[in-house]
This record gives C-alpha cells, structure tokens and sequence, in this order.
C-alpha cells in the first residue's frame, strides 16, 4: 500500500503541444491537477519534469499553476531515471515509493515507472491521470508496467490508500477532490 511518509509524487511531460494529441486529454489533465493538490496539500515531495520544452513547448498552464514553488525540470531521456540529475532528485526525496502521473503512457511514464523499479523503489501508476495518443498504447502500457511489477492505482484508490482513514483534515480536503 501507499505510505504517506514513503511517497513522492512525479509529474510528467504534460505540455502544451504534446497533451491537445492525447486521447482524452481532458480527463488526464483533471486528474492530474487532483493528484497534485493532494500530494502538496500532504507536504509530499514532487518531482516535475518536461520534456524537450524547446520542441513541446511548456507545461499547460492548469498543471504549472499547481506546480508553483516546485523546480521544473527539463529532460530528454524519455524516463525520469534516464536523466542523472532528475534521478538524483528523486533518490534526495528519501522516497521508498513514486506515484507517477503524465504522458505518454507509453513512452515516458513507462520508462520512468521501470526505472523507478530498477532503482529499487515501489512505483504507482494513477491511471486516470496518464495517457497516450491511442487508447491502444496506453492499454498495452498499463498492462505491461503491472506485469513488470508497477502498481496501477485510480485516483481514488491512491488518495484513499495514502489517508488509511476518515475524520482528518486531510480527509475532508480529500471528499472535496473526489466530488469534484
């Protein structure tokens, strides 16, 4: 299960020029924006990163508006492991455990969940905040990282997991990203 004091959250590529392609985009995006408010209004670290922004441009604005105050990071390694700088980040976190969100499933989210793994810590994946061009890669993306050892979570099912019980502040900050 998710331990809140384990976990850190890792947020990736979800910019301007890639997530209009993305199939269903606005949903990954909501949920994407959910899953940070939660994550921050725990105080667990986030990592977020951006790929080749010169090419895909920067991260759409109702995600960066919730990233303030956090560094962003530009990459070209697809995963957040192929980058020595943002796997450095992620390993200073003290983190056993990384909740991933972003785009592509496929592609970048893939490769950092198996680097994630590779790099001993437990990887989650929220599955209504990733996508891909195609439902199909996303799919076999899912597929593949929960065969390979990677946690496919929903939103609910993370948030949910992370609190462990009702009748906190957190709690009630909770209700009001899953009413939404």
């Amino acid at each position: 299960m998710i331990i809140r004091e384990d976990c850190a959250l890792l947020v990736v590529d979800l910019q301007e020029r890639l997530i209009p392609k993305i199939q269903d985009h606005d949903r990954v995006v909501d949920y994407a924006v959910r899953t940070i408010r939660f994550f921050r209004a725990l105080e667990r670290p986030v990592i977020w990163a951006e790929q080749y922004p010169k090419g895909l441009g920067p991260t759409v604005p109702a995600v960066a508006s919730e990233l303030e105050g956090v560094e962003r990071r530009e990459k070209l390694a697809f995963g957040f492991f192929g980058d020595p700088a943002i796997a450095t980040a992620v390993r200073l976190t003290n983190a056993r455990q990384v909740i991933i969100v972003g785009v592509e499933t496929h592609v970048c989210v893939l490769q950092t969940a198996l680097g994630a793994l590779e790099a001993g810590l437990e990887a989650y994946v929220v599955a209504e905040a990733t996508g891909s061009r195609r439902a199909s890669d996303r799919d076999a993306a899912l597929a593949r990282m929960a065969a390979e050892g990677v946690r496919v979570a929903t939103f609910e099912m993370a948030l949910f997991e992370t609190l462990r019980k009702a009748g906190t502040p957190e709690f009630k900050a909770a209700t009001a990203l899953v009413d939404k």
